[in-house]
């Protein structure tokens, strides 16, 4: 009987050491900062909140932003690629990361007001660390519906849509 008791907690044990294992191993990549910064920076830009763009940009796309876009604000360059019939944005969500060398490539999916969303918004950021470790959007692409073959791999596609810088 002590025997029998001594395997099953044995049992329990090695299920509670691999459901440990297994969920560190598939916690989702919307948990790594490089998704993080570039989720906030996606929220920010659409809430037109330049204050809280600009920290997550790196030194180059702050230089782009301040040659090329009107007023110096990001939010003006992303505000000017969504169609006004698209309404008033409503949410961004996490999609994928993959990391490649020292950066990540972030795909997020946008909502807007009129129906538009679920898998209808893409949108592309390269996410870097600087030399003081912050994770940076050093670019991005789409803030363009999904249905636009263009949107396909992003990272890699040099004729993907709004491509900065």
């Amino acid at each position: 009987m002590k025997r029998s008791v001594w395997f099953i907690a044995l049992g329990v044990f090695a299920v509670i050491i691999l459901v440990i294992v297994v969920t560190a191993v598939l916690t989702p990549t919307q948990t790594n900062p490089a998704a993080g910064a570039a989720l906030e920076f996606v929220l920010a830009v659409s809430q037109d909140v330049d204050t809280a763009a600009q920290p997550l940009m790196s030194d180059e796309l702050t230089a782009y932003v301040s040659e090329n876009c009107p007023d110096q604000s990001v939010s003006a360059c992303i505000a000017a690629y969504i169609p006004v019939e698209w309404g008033e944005f409503v949410s961004a969500v996490f999609r994928r990361a993959a990391p490649e060398g020292d950066h990540w490539n972030v795909d997020l999916i946008s909502t807007y007001q009129f129906g538009l969303g679920g898998s209808g918004v893409c949108i592309y950021a390269r996410v870097e660390q600087d030399a003081a470790e912050t994770w940076k959007v050093a670019e991005w692409a789409g803030f363009v519906n999904c249905a636009d073959p263009a949107t396909r791999n992003m990272a890699t596609n040099p004729d993907a849509p709004n491509r900065v810088p």
